[in-house]
């Protein structure tokens, strides 16, 4: 408050980006590919348009487009207040605080649709200068002076296949640079999370972030502070999503974007021991993002808290504890631990619980005790991390191939490959080569082997 004060007293208001006419280009002399659109967004436009308003494709959708991408999900900008644009569809919800929105449903499919922006001086902010609410509605070259980047300032027209850029971005998006429209400390200051965006976009898509773009985030990297937990959680897993987790990681490190300021970052930089681990779970992930995969955040975020996990389990069993309590123990510690810096959703802890819990079962393989972690609905996920810890160095690749084999084969050799197991000499012995916990002796000195599941193997 007394910072805006002053800045009013002396002259010196924010320097908004001014409006700007825009160049208007024809997709098709871009490369733009109508066929990579989804067809719902082009019907929000479209029904939009009938209705007598203008609505356009906006945002990081046209530029991917341009850059011969198929966008994941395609926001529209329109004249339409959001009540006009809920009226106009029967599967709508207006939804947003700081800024309202509407949300229009296609099946699984959701089209944002927001409302041209005013550029608004007197909007409402924290002492620091982040933008808490500001619903002023205004016209498009006002909404494109708002957006972050250049190359997200790009509206597209599917009707007319008309582009039209208001500030440079069709040439920043040749030149593979991210550049922030207006001053980018003020930019930072509306939004800190425009500097992990900042970063995310450069690493996604191997571009340069601009000099006085990047210049100011190590000496505001604080800001990030007064961040909500949950938009923080959200950004970052944006970040580990985009198919370049590894490069996100070392661009925030390099920028300063490190060191107390992001918990999850310290979670994954923060761990000597499990350094392999991390770096071959995000390369996978990475990989499928790429390959258009599915990603699971409870798997995700169960590789990532791993090591924490896995070194109090260890811990356990070195005091004498039984395997499967000593694990249940260490996954309510290491989730309690991180529950006030890392908001992750309840469905996803959930995920991450049984995904470790399912660790040791692979390792008792007798009886019925195979065929029933076979039917078990979160098998594939506990499988998949299993060879995550084997190609780590975990345990031995023997345990992983006598699943990958008993899941492909039939009820006969099944039942062969479990009695195979219970005659081969040494079966006592875990597959990580780590031997059964014994239980203590009784006053008459006889020994008995526990028959629960081992521990996580040697690091």
């Amino acid at each position: 408050m007394i910072n805006r004060l002053l800045d009013r007293l002396l002259g010196r208001g924010p320097r908004l980006a001014k409006p700007r006419q825009a160049k208007i280009l024809r997709g098709a002399d871009l490369g733009l590919k109508r066929e990579l659109i989804s067809p719902n967004a082009i019907k929000v436009c479209e029904t939009l348009q009938r209705a007598g308003f203008k609505a356009y494709l906006v945002g990081g959708a046209v530029r991917d487009l341009l850059l011969g991408i198929t966008p994941k999900d395609f926001d529209v900008a329109t004249n339409a207040t959001p009540e006009d644009v809920k009226a106009e569809f029967r599967r709508a919800m207006i939804i947003g605080r700081r800024f309202r929105l509407v949300h229009v449903m296609f099946g699984r499919e959701v089209i944002e649709t927001s409302t041209f922006r005013a550029l608004n001086p007197e909007a409402k902010t924290d002492e620091h200068g982040r933008v808490l609410a500001d619903n002023l509605f205004g016209s498009q070259s006002e909404d494109a002076a708002r957006r972050d980047f250049t190359v997200n300032a790009l509206y597209y027209d599917p009707s007319s296949d008309e582009v039209l850029d208001y500030h440079g971005g069709v040439s920043d998006l040749k030149k593979r640079l991210i550049r922030m429209i207006g001053d980018p400390a003020t930019r930072y200051r509306e939004d800190p999370v425009r500097m992990l965006r900042s970063v995310r976009f450069a690493a996604k898509l191997g571009f340069t972030i601009e000099e006085q773009t990047r210049a100011p985030i190590r000496e505001m990297a604080e800001l990030i502070h007064n961040v909500p937990v949950a938009r923080l959680f959200d950004e970052m897993l944006k970040l580990l999503q985009s198919g370049q987790a590894m490069a996100c990681l070392r661009q925030l490190r390099d920028a300063g974007l490190h060191d107390g300021l992001l918990p999850l970052l310290d979670v994954i930089l923060e761990q000597p021991q499990g350094a392999r681990f991390v770096e071959i779970a995000l390369a996978r992930t990475d990989e499928r993002v790429r390959e258009g995969k599915s990603i699971s955040p409870g798997f995700l975020f169960a590789t990532l808290l791993w090591q924490q996990v896995r070194t109090r389990w260890e811990a356990g069993i070195a005091r004498g504890d039984y395997p499967i309590p000593a694990l249940m123990a260490a996954i309510d510690l290491a989730l309690d631990e991180q529950s006030e810096q890392l908001a992750i959703q309840k469905r996803f802890i959930a995920d991450m619980r049984e995904i470790w819990s399912l660790q040791p079962r692979f390792e008792r393989r007798t009886g019925s005790q195979p065929y029933r972690l076979l039917e078990h609905i979160r098998y594939r996920a506990g499988f998949d991390f299993l060879m995550l810890r084997t190609d780590a160095g975990e345990i031995e690749p023997e345990l992983v191939a006598w699943w990958d084999r008993f899941a492909g084969g039939s009820p006969n050799e099944r039942d062969t490959m479990i009695a195979d197991l219970a005659r081969a000499p040494g079966s006592s012995s875990t597959a990580s080569g780590r031997p059964r916990r014994r239980r203590r002796r009784s006053s008459g000195g006889q020994g008995a082997t526990d028959g629960g599941s081992e521990g996580a193997g040697e690091s």
